[in-house]
Parts: structure tokens; C-alpha cells; sequence
């Protein structure tokens, strides 16, 4: 009888970087995230080097697969398991189909910094509702909420998303949140309205113009880098 492609991964993943554990680059990496969360101290060069010996001869995954793998890993302790979940949607993301968005935001509500919001808000959320536009409603919710790093995954979805931007959305998610009170919600406005840039300067010069009086300078810092 065949087993199942997520007991298989995740037995190889656990044995895999378990046995590559560095207690003293472990130490390290806590620290720099402020203690929050154990780790392996797998440097990010061995966690895709191991990564890849995890994956090898597997097939590509399902949407089933692929919500029994991450949920697992969110549920493991040490961190690399959770960026292991991220490059591994990232890598996948033409698979799940919109219902997935839930699963998403189960992974950006637990366990939550922006060391794991960040890839999955710019390279799998983002990669989600580009495929099914209608997703679109729920990153409007997900900007409105209580919760601040739906709100920073709102406003960052479409980094990657260029002359594709819906400028609108954009620009008002960003006016939405620009007097929230948390450092990582106005450093997200700044960035994303300093990679639109990018694309279009003269837009994102007009919008700084009218909304100095409301964005917080480190917002307008931030975007303004490069203009």
C-alpha cells in the first residue's frame, strides 16, 4: 500500500533537519527574533540544501497535501519548520484553489512575526488571489481587521505585482492603516508603496502628496527612498 505523500515528507523533513540541529547558531537565531520562538539553527543556505534532499523523488503535492504539510509544520516547535511550510507553498502555489485562503490565514494568525508573514503574504497570498480575483473581498476584510498582521498581509499581496497593481486597492489600504499604531503595519505601507514605485513614480508621488498630513513618517520615509 502506497503512503501517503504528507506522512512521507514529514517524517523525511522532522528526520532531515533534526539531525542538522546547531544549538549554538540555534541560540543565535532565538535571540534575534527576540526569544519568541525555538529554532534548529539550520542557516537559511542548509535549510533549502536540506529542503531539497526532503522533497527529492516526491511527487507534486495536492491542495490536501499541501494543508496536512503546513498545518503540521506550524504545529512542530522550532521555526525552520515554518519557513520549510513557506518556500514550500511558494513553490506550489498554482496548486490550492481558493478555499485555501483559509488555510492561509490560519498560518498568518498563529505563530505570527514577520519573518513568516512576509513570504506569505507577498509570495503565496498574493500568488492566490492573482489566480482567483474574487479573493479579492476577503483581502479587503483581511485590511480592515483587528488583527495587524492580516492587515500587513493586505497591504503587502501585490508587492510582486507590478503593472498588474490595483492601484486603488492600493492606495486604500494604505490610507486605511495609515494612523495604526504598530510599527509593522506603517513600515508595510511605506514598503509596498516604495515597490510600486517601481512602476509607476508619478502615481505613488501623487498619493504621498495628498496623504502627508495622514501617513506617519515612517511610512512616507520609507516609500519615498528611491523617488
Amino acid at each position: 500500500m502506497t503512503r501517503p505523500l504528507a506522512d512521507d515528507l514529514l517524517d523525511r523533513l522532522v528526520r532531515v533537519f533534526s539531525a542538522a540541529r546547531d544549538p549554538e547558531r540555534a541560540a543565535q537565531a532565538a535571540a534575534y527574533l527576540r526569544d519568541q520562538f525555538p529554532f534548529l539553527g539550520l542557516p537559511a543556505p542548509t535549510q533549502r540544501k536540506l529542503g531539497r534532499t526532503v522533497l527529492a523523488g516526491l511527487p507534486t503535492p495536492t491542495e490536501a497535501d499541501l494543508r496536512t504539510v503546513v498545518l503540521a509544520c506550524w504545529e512542530l516547535e522550532e521555526r525552520e519548520y515554518q519557513y520549510f511550510a513557506c518556500d514550500w507553498l511558494r513553490r506550489h502555489v498554482a496548486v490550492p484553489g481558493p478555499d485555501f485562503l483559509a488555510t492561509a490565514r490560519t498560518l498568518i494568525t498563529a505563530k505570527s512575526w514577520w519573518d513568516t508573514i512576509d513570504p506569505l503574504a507577498t509570495r503565496f497570498v498574493g500568488g492566490l488571489v492573482h489566480r482567483h480575483p474574487r479573493l479579492g473581498a476577503e483581502i479587503d476584510a483581511w485590511s480592515a481587521a483587528e488583527n495587524m498582521w492580516l492587515v500587513r498581509t493586505a497591504i503587502l499581496h501585490q508587492l510582486h505585482y507590478g503593472a498588474e497593481t490595483d492601484t486603488d486597492r492600493l492606495f486604500d489600504y494604505c490610507t486605511r492603516q495609515a494612523g495604526h499604531p504598530d510599527f509593522f503595519v506603517r513600515k508595510a505601507i511605506g514598503w509596498a508603496l516604495r515597490h510600486y514605485a517601481r512602476t509607476d513614480p508619478d502615481a505613488v508621488r501623487r498619493y504621498l502628496a495628498g496623504h502627508r498630513d495622514v501617513l506617519s513618517p515612517l511610512s512616507v520615509r520609507e516609500a519615498s527612498k528611491h523617488l
